[in-house]
């Protein structure tokens, strides 16, 4: 099983071991683009595993920050309280890139990043690019795609 993600059609494809698509999903990734370096707020192309599963039995809506639950979920009340904020919610896949210099060590390491896919909140757009380097979904696409993937799972971002 394996999770592929296109930066240009906004969509994440989870595919079985043959490359048949098993579910698709729309997706946000970042408003600056497909890259690598550290504090260029893109989204890393290449191969990635992941790394971690945070938020399983979490409700749907729960803050994250620093990949900890904050006891808040997120509802239209919260976001006027904070409007900086970026809003990681529900789930958290934590990516590690697997290309030595493209996507995984030095300047250019996606989990020293902290690049995620993430749940975000439902009056944020899917299909256009406006996250800060992570994946976004709509909380439960994330939730469906959490439940069916185990952590070692490569995911394939492309342009």
């Amino acid at each position: 099983m394996q999770i592929f993600v296109s930066i240009a059609d906004q969509y994440l494809q989870l595919q079985d071991d043959a490359g048949q698509c098993l579910a698709r999903y729309a997706i946000s990734t970042a408003l600056n683009g497909a890259g690598e370096t550290k504090g260029s707020g893109c989204t890393p192309r290449g191969r990635h595993v992941v790394r971690a599963k945070i938020g399983e039995g979490q409700a749907p809506g729960t803050v994250f920050v620093g990949r900890r639950p904050t006891g808040e979920v997120w509802s239209p009340e919260l976001a006027a309280q904070f409007p900086e904020r970026d809003w990681i919610l529900t789930r958290i896949l934590w990516l590690s890139g697997c290309e030595v210099g493209q996507n995984r060590l030095g300047d250019c390491d996606t989990m020293q990043r902290y690049i995620y896919i993430h749940g975000t909140p439902e009056t944020e757009p899917m299909g256009v690019p406006l996250s800060h380097g992570c994946i976004r979904m709509r909380n439960a696409d994330l939730v469906d795609l959490f439940d069916r993937v185990p952590v070692g799972t490569t995911v394939l971002i492309e342009v």
